[in-house]
């Protein structure tokens, strides 16, 4: 067991254990150099049982699948320390209470709570089936999942998922939770549709409050609570069928009917036909009329096609701008113009003018599509990688981009790197003056860039590696900018040059074929010694300040 007080690999202070297992012990522990806290799983290596070393792989395999996993309802693997005799597994700190303990002191949950928890749920686990190979989770029910203080929820304890091998006929050495687990888990090969079942018994769990592991009958919901909608029972009966083939196929689906639970009551097909009847008989009056305007509006409709793909098919940037005039709302000319000034060195005036334009038509665009949201996401960064100016100009006009992506209702991949970048262009921007700055405020906002940089260090082809350097740039422009005012609130010298260090050495491990990776990797690697000099001098004024000018 390690001692409170323990500072592990430099780095994770250990204040408290917060959990135990058979062979691994969770501590809270406080990374001293970002100042946040992280969860830490122990795991010792040996111990006085036959399986230990079985215990152990398993463990670490647990780690090493959730590392490589990115989604908001699952928790992240940040590090995983191994010193010969004890293996340290760093993870988010999870702040909330689980399901179980929110249903044991307060009983069953209302109906619209329970639905929105399994839109989260539904979501997590669709992203986790997806993988490839699959993973499995296998173990859903209250106990296993965490309620933030904001409402969202975390899935824990990955301790018996696996990947999913579509040869194997039989895979479960280690069964789930009684009573939410479907029957193929205790005699066969699990798919998907297994997390669907036991998905839809907690649901059942959280809306009746009738724990399945007591070995009650199955019984539809509204039996237990006649208060709830016919809609949600027919979700549940089929989500908990017996046999697989007949539940949902794909979490999918399933999450169409719990965002439109009315579509599938009884009857429903029966009133949408006599509603479509006397529509039909509505509009039959009208068809004959309005068949020559769409004659004449096809024609026109297909010359503005042929003459927006022909511009969009260019490599003129003129012509991009002329696609966008007959297109406004399509995405593909913008991302042709903001491709293209990444390509070539543009002037000032010409980033500008993309940006112009993207504003000018922002009535029409629609920032819940993802390939919109991402190409906002996209001019914002070409404002810091191509823009001629200081720290805070770019940051200035960076901001309503990464503000409209980071905040828009698209789920898009780049959305919390988006919100990284508002972080910071807000921090430059939002004050008066970059002095009222406090400690805690750079802490804060170095940790979020932290976090940020350990979600993009994960992919590693030509696209993703200009996200990494982009935000490697904008983060050591940061750092430049502002070490005045971070040595002026008492940012140590070292963390500041340890932080400039291991930018740069990210930067060095960049390998592209795009030019314009290369490109900004040979501005990085030409400044780098400036950077250091300016911020050695800036540490060296404040410190002769702060002594009086001695």
């Amino acid at each position: 067991m390690t001692e409170v007080g323990t500072v592990i690999d430099g780095k994770y202070e250990i204040l408290k254990e917060i959990g135990r297992g058979g062979m691994s012990v969770v501590y809270l522990a406080m990374d001293k150099r970002l100042n946040k806290q992280w969860a830490v799983k122990e795991i010792r290596k040996k111990g006085n049982g036959k399986n230990d070393e079985i215990v152990v792989n398993s463990l670490l395999a647990e780690a090493n699948m959730m590392k490589k996993l990115d989604h908001p309802s699952l928790p992240r693997i940040v590090d995983i320390i191994d010193n010969g005799v004890t293996i340290y597994v760093i993870m988010d700190y999870i702040e909330g209470e689980s399901l179980d303990k929110i249903l044991d002191e307060y009983g069953s949950q209302p109906e619209e709570l329970v639905i929105g928890w399994a839109k989260q749920l539904c979501d997590a686990l669709g992203y986790l089936h997806s993988q490839k190979p699959p993973i499995i989770y296998r173990d859903m029910k209250p106990a296993n999942i965490m309620l933030k203080p904001e409402g969202n929820i975390k899935i824990i304890d990955f301790g018996i998922a696996r990947e999913y091998k579509e040869q194997n006929l039989s895979d479960t050495t280690v069964l789930g939770t009684k009573g939410y687990a479907p029957p193929e888990q205790y005699s066969g090969q699990t798919d998907g549709r297994s997390d669907i079942f036991a998905l839809g018994m907690t649901m059942h769990h959280l809306l009746t409050g009738v724990d399945p592991r007591n070995g009650e009958p199955y019984a539809p919901v509204r039996q237990w609570m006649p208060e709830l909608s016919e809609g949600i029972e027919i979700i549940i009966d089929k989500c908990v069928e017996p046999a697989a083939e007949n539940r949902y196929q794909t979490c999918a689906d399933l999450l169409y009917d719990l965002e439109h639970p009315d579509y599938i009551v009884k009857g429903y097909k029966k009133r949408q036909k006599r509603k479509l009847a006397t529509f039909l008989a509505c509009i039959g009056f009208s068809i004959v009329a309005a068949i020559t305007g769409v004659i004449l509006n096809i024609s026109s409709m297909n010359l503005d096609n042929q003459d927006y793909d022909l511009n969009v098919a260019s490599s003129d940037p003129e012509k991009y701008f002329t696609a966008v005039d007959i297109y406004p709302e399509r995405v593909d000319a913008y991302d042709k113009l903001i491709e293209y000034y990444k390509n070539h060195e543009a002037a000032n005036e010409e980033i500008v003018k993309v940006g112009n334009v993207i504003e000018e038509y922002a009535d029409k665009q629609d920032l819940t599509n993802p390939l919109i949201a991402d190409m906002y996401y996209d001019m914002g960064k070409l404002y810091f990688a191509e823009y001629d100016g200081n720290f805070k100009t770019r940051a200035a006009n960076a901001l309503r981009f990464f503000k409209d992506s980071s905040q828009s209702e698209a789920d898009f991949d780049k959305k919390e790197i988006a919100h990284c970048y508002y972080e910071i262009c807000r921090f430059m921007t939002n004050q008066s003056t970059t002095s009222e700055h406090s400690l805690n405020d750079y802490t804060t906002l170095f940790t979020e860039i932290d976090t940020v940089m350990e979600i993009v260090s994960r992919a590693n082809d030509n696209e993703a590696n200009y996200d990494k350097i982009s935000l490697y740039y904008v983060t050591m422009l940061l750092i430049n900018d502002q070490t005045e005012y971070m040595a002026g609130v008492g940012f140590e010298r070292q963390a500041t040059l340890d932080l400039m260090e291991e930018l740069y050495q990210n930067v060095n491990g960049i390998t592209s074929t795009l030019p314009y990776v290369n490109d900004l990797k040979d501005e990085i690697e030409s400044d780098y010694d400036s950077f250091i000099a300016n911020i050695n001098a800036k540490y060296n004024e404040v410190e002769k300040r702060q002594n009086g000018g001695n």
